[in-house]
């Protein structure tokens, strides 16, 4: 791909948004960026991977840390700033890629090439899918599902001055369960070359 493109995923747990950033990273040729973001952050750094996990995608306490000059001492927000300064180096230096949750539709919304998007869905949808990959009843599913939603939503709340899941951070918003992966994939292909075609 000759002109640069930032595709961000951000999603409910259990919306099958992982999935849908791996499928259009495999479409459009591109890297992709989740939880082996921190070990290229670590690896430029020169440091274990292992000490930053983990303070990855926690939630800042400003009760139990000061910032002195600027600097935080809250290991769970400089864990953060790392991964949002080596994105936003990687965006600056014009290369293409999908970038999963990390604050990245706020973090980079300066950049043109910037196709935010948020995947939510259904509540009973989420919990059966839940389910089936985890082999988890019912209960556990939503308990699971609650707690890892409720991380996500601290974690950005935490490091951004808005919300969370609102739409009006994002580029497109849509609900996977009304189609299924494949489908909400194929939909999003769609706006990509069509926000593509526009430039």
């Amino acid at each position: 791909m000759s002109e640069q493109l930032i595709i961000s995923v951000s999603r409910e747990y259990g919306s099958g948004g992982h999935e849908i950033a791996q499928k259009l990273a495999e479409y459009y040729k591109l890297p992709m960026y989740d939880h082996n973001l921190l070990d290229e952050v670590a690896a430029s750094m020169n440091v274990s991977s292992q000490e930053l996990a983990e303070f990855d995608e926690t939630r800042r306490n400003k009760f139990l840390y000061r910032s002195v000059m600027g600097m935080n001492s809250s290991p769970a927000d400089n864990v953060a700033r790392m991964q949002f300064d080596y994105i936003k180096k990687k965006a600056e230096a014009g290369e293409s890629f999908v970038i999963v949750g990390r604050c990245s539709e706020i973090v980079l919304k300066d950049n043109p090439h910037l196709i935010s998007i948020f995947v939510l869905g259904d509540r009973e949808a989420k919990i059966e899918r839940v389910m089936r990959i985890y082999e988890l009843d019912a209960r556990h599913a939503e308990e699971r599902m609650i707690e890892k939603d409720r991380r996500r939503k601290s974690y950005h709340n935490s490091h951004c001055k808005v919300k969370w899941g609102d739409s009006r951070n994002y580029d497109l918003s849509i609900n996977s369960s009304k189609l299924g992966v494949e489908e909400t994939v194929e939909s999003l292909k769609n706006y990509i070359d069509a926000r593509l075609a526009h430039k």
